[in-house]
């Protein structure tokens, strides 16, 4: 099974990643792990990609679908893979199609997560990170155990410069924008699975499941 999860900051991608991996037994891929273990185990696209944003550079597109080639010819993707921020683009959907065709294989569904645009910003102004361990919280759905700090390693939580109320609603925008040409693209070819990610993780992954099973993951 290969999925393609789409949805805007705050929808629950993560989230509903992780659950989606454990019912259906298939490593989720973002582009920025990709970045992170290939430069870890040092092959040369790996290090290339750290040139770049180590600097605080956009990777280019040629790098990211070398990356993302380089990822899904691993062992452990055999049986199938979601990817989580890539593609991105029309052109970079056309590519991957490609890539999987050489090798006989197709995408089986596009997942969108669609949340309102208000539960998005009470979302994402709530979240709190750990800058040490990278875990996240939120203030009033999902506290840490002491207020304030994490409860893997106690560093004080942060709250990311851009997840303010107005500067939230400008990325949702732009996100909007630059996704809808995306979102065409999987609809005219019948791949598109719209999923109300309004409620709770519980009630977004119960709504989840049937397209699960008609897309090929058992159960």
């Amino acid at each position: 099974m290969i999925l393609v999860l789409l949805g805007p900051p705050g929808a629950g991608k993560g989230t509903q990643g992780v659950r989606i991996v454990e019912r259906c037994g298939v490593p989720k891929i973002s582009t920025g792990e990709i970045f992170r273990d290939l430069a870890a185990a040092g092959t040369p696209l790996g290090l290339e990609a750290r040139n770049y944003w180590s600097r605080g550079m956009l990777v280019p597109d040629d790098v990211v679908v070398g990356l993302v080639k380089e990822r899904i010819s691993c062992d452990d993707c055999l049986k199938g893979f979601i990817l989580d921020g890539f593609p991105r683009t029309v052109t970079q959907a056309d590519i991957l199609n490609d890539l999987l065709a050489q090798v006989g294989r197709k995408i089986d569904g596009v997942l969108d997560f669609e949340v309102d645009a208000e539960q998005l910003v009470l979302r994402l102004s709530g979240r709190r990170t750990c800058p040490h361990c990278s875990a996240t919280y939120h203030v009033t759905s999902k506290p840490p155990q002491v207020d304030g700090h994490c409860d893997h390693c106690g560093c004080p939580l942060v709250q990311r410069p851009d997840d303010n109320p107005d500067s939230i609603r400008i990325r949702l925008e732009e996100y909007a924008a630059k996704t809808a040409p995306l979102l065409a693209y999987y609809a005219e070819r019948g791949l598109l699975h719209r999923i109300d990610s309004n409620g709770s993780p519980d009630e977004i992954f119960r709504s989840l499941e049937p397209e699960l099973v008609a897309m090929g993951c058992g159960y």
